[in-house]
């Protein structure tokens, strides 16, 4: 019988496109002892999945949020050591790959993107605009700067462009000048204000469509606080490199910014690197990725009624064919620590 804690956790958490990630990953982990790279493992809900209808597969299941790792762990600890849990950020997948040991490669990479359900529906964590709660944001809240840093910190052009560039805020600039000029009273703490400055700088007319006008300030106080794009970057590269050869990824993304970094990965991979008008394709050109997707699939009317979270999920999904040429290799996976680092410091700097 499943403790309270696996039980808990497996009522919080409904894994979108369950089904969907299995079908496209099981070619690839088809044989005993393939591995799967569960580079946002969550609350558990795509691991379980793979774990119940792939026997013969073994699981690492990255996360960089102690609480979800803790919570995951007892979800899955009836698969004994078919999981390994390891506390990172994805993006240093090539990292933890070679620690483990497998030099040759993963069969399986999943990316489920975004904010977990764990991080939205605990109130204390500052992720939700409906729930007051200090602003924190952070998905692991054992270092960083937090959302309140940021608020109190950065000066109006730079908070502007955030609002802007990851919350693809009309108002940007508005929201800007008001958290501004608010911090030189008292310096920002709660959710609950934010939420309330933030309403009285969108028009009326604007508040009545599109849900609460605050979405897209936390949103992008949320990438910046966690670097979500910058380790996006990095982490999708990396995660390629990390394939073995006829291995697959899956990466669900949750708003434009996150598919257009993963749909330009996998175009990259897709697409011959062979300058234009050549009557040979050399070897060293040819595409090692194969679209397993037309562009984003989305959720359909079933999915979207077990699961309105699934609303804005896009789904991309490739097979590696060959190794990266050499010419177009990165060198993300060893590079991460030291960029974390250094944008870590210029925060500090700020305060």
């Amino acid at each position: 019988m499943p403790d309270d804690d696996e039980r808990s956790t497996a009522d919080r958490h409904l894994p979108v496109l369950l089904e969907r990630c299995v079908d496209l990953l099981a070619p690839a982990l088809a044989e005993p002892g393939s591995v799967l790279v569960d580079c946002t493992l969550g609350m558990g809900g795509h691991t379980e999945g793979v774990l119940e209808r792939l026997p013969h597969v073994h699981v690492v299941g990255i996360d960089r949020d102690p609480q979800a790792l803790r919570l995951a762990a007892a979800r899955l600890a009836r698969f004994g050591d078919r999981f390994t849990p390891v506390h990172a950020v994805y993006d240093e997948i090539g990292d933890v790959v070679a620690r483990l040991g497998y030099d040759d490669g993963v069969q399986g990479v999943l990316m489920d993107l975004g904010v977990s359900s764990l991080q939205l529906d605990e109130a204390g964590r500052g992720f939700a605009y409906a729930q007051d709660a200090p602003l924190d944001m952070r998905m692991d809240q054992t270092t960083g700067p937090t959302a309140a840093d940021v608020l109190n910190t950065y000066d109006e052009h730079e908070l502007t462009r955030i609002l802007r560039e990851y919350g693809e805020e009309r108002f940007a600039g508005k929201i800007a000048r008001s958290i501004v000029r608010r911090r030189a009273e008292r310096p920002w703490e709660r959710t609950a204000e934010l939420v309330d400055l933030v309403r009285a700088c969108i028009p009326a007319a604007t508040r009545k469509t599109g849900g609460n006008p605050a979405k897209r300030t936390f949103q992008a106080l949320r990438i910046e606080v966690n670097g979500e794009l910058e380790v996006l970057e990095r982490a999708v590269p990396a995660a390629i490199e990390a394939l073995a050869v006829g291995g697959r990824i899956v990466v669900e993304s949750y708003h434009s910014l996150e598919d257009r970094i993963v749909k330009r990965a996998i175009a990259r991979g897709t697409t011959s690197s062979a300058p234009p008008g050549l009557p040979v394709e050399p070897e060293t050109h040819r595409a090692y990725l194969e679209a397993l997707t037309r562009g984003a699939e989305e959720a359909d009317d079933a999915e979207l009624a077990r699961n309105p979270r699934s609303a804005s999920v896009r789904l991309r999904a490739a097979a590696r064919l060959r190794p990266t040429p050499d010419h177009l290799r990165t060198t993300t996976t060893r590079t991460t620590g030291t960029a974390r680092s250094a944008r870590t410091t210029r925060k500090e700097d700020r305060r």
